[in-house]
């Protein structure tokens, strides 16, 4: 027989639960690919964005680095890879979070502190790549009527039907962030009030210094009418399911999540192509005079090149949204890390 639940329990349920699609030991690396895993080259700029806030702290005795949603900890052991290039000692200072609910991986090294949530009052850069996106959300539908209500599933197969209507607080944020008056029916929306808490909380986490989150994201002015709600498994796109067989992922009102944190000092939301760009990753070929004084330099140049290609592609990962939000006046206005 089938149950029927609201999208925001049965992914939740569908992704953390005992059996959960996250808790599976190949992690997620074994169904998708983010930019962590697209290149190292990701990893280095997290550590030159880290430098630059270290430097905007003035250096303190103790710098975090706070990975939120650190699938395996992959992106804290890259970097951790490139600590004794680190100067000015920070090294020596540097303490590293992997933030995640699965279990600790074995074999990741000791350096690596594992927490199932963020660890409060620290100082330095919360970084949560892809990580909203999984904050389990409800979803809204306008039927034929024009009413807006809440969709529900079945955990057995994914099909759907319509619940009750949207009232109260996800009402609210509805008509702030994403109207639904007078749309057709079956236009749709994610709600997102878990997202903006779950942002907000992670932010309220640091006594100093800047959180970013990486994500799928849209704004106001162009949200997607029928909605975003997909299932990913083994590398390719599949039928949403909420049954634990794959990750179910829908983009995110990041503009909503800044306004969550209160605005100040004021967040600022970037592409990942600009991001990047400005922590130094530039898809430009190496000159070609290069394969001839030095081809090995050449070879490694030109495979460096096409994976910055990759992560800055504006129709692609360099597509996703950067939400940056400073913690303190440190890392705020133009003096700032980003």
């Amino acid at each position: 027989m089938r149950e029927w639940h609201g999208w925001r329990t049965a992914a939740e349920q569908a992704l953390y639960g005992p059996e959960g699609f996250f808790r599976r030991a190949e992690g997620p690396a074994g169904h998708f690919r983010t930019s962590v895993h697209a290149s190292p080259l990701y990893a280095t700029a997290v550590a030159e964005l880290l430098g630059r806030v270290d430097e905007a702290l003035g250096r303190p005795e103790e710098l975090t680095l706070v990975d939120l949603g650190a699938g395996r900890g992959e992106l804290l052991t890259a970097v951790l890879a490139l600590a004794p290039g680190m100067p000015h000692g920070r090294a020596a200072r540097l303490r590293l979070c992997a933030v995640e609910r699965a279990a600790r991986p074995a074999g990741l090294d000791g350096r690596i502190e594992w927490h199932d949530t963020p660890p409060d009052g620290v100082t330095g850069l919360l970084f949560a790549n892809e990580w909203l996106d999984n904050v389990p959300v409800d979803i809204a539908e306008t039927d034929a009527a024009g009413v807006v209500r809440r969709v529900e599933v079945s955990t057995v197969d994914g099909t759907e039907r319509l619940g009750p209507p949207v009232t109260g607080a996800d009402a609210g944020w509805l008509a702030r962030w994403w109207p639904l008056d007078g749309a057709e029916p079956g236009s749709r929306a994610e709600l997102g009030p878990p997202r903006d808490a779950a942002w907000a909380g992670a932010v309220a986490s640091l006594r100093a210094g800047l959180a970013v989150a990486v994500d799928y994201a849209h704004e106001r002015a162009a949200r997607p009418p029928f909605g975003t709600l997909t299932g990913f498994r083994e590398g390719r796109e599949v039928r949403p399911v909420p049954d634990g067989s794959c990750d179910l992922t829908t983009h995110v009102a990041l503009d909503a999540c800044a306004a969550a944190t209160g605005g100040e000092p004021p967040p600022r939301l970037l592409s990942q192509r600009e991001a990047l760009h400005a922590l130094g990753v530039d898809g430009g070929r190496p000159p070609l005079a290069l394969a001839s004084t030095d081809p090995a330099a050449y070879v490694r140049a030109l495979s460096a090149a096409g994976e910055a290609a990759e992560l800055t592609d504006p129709a692609g990962l360099g597509g996703f949204g950067w939400l940056l939000q400073p913690v303190g006046p440190a890392c705020a206005g133009p003096g700032g890390p980003l």
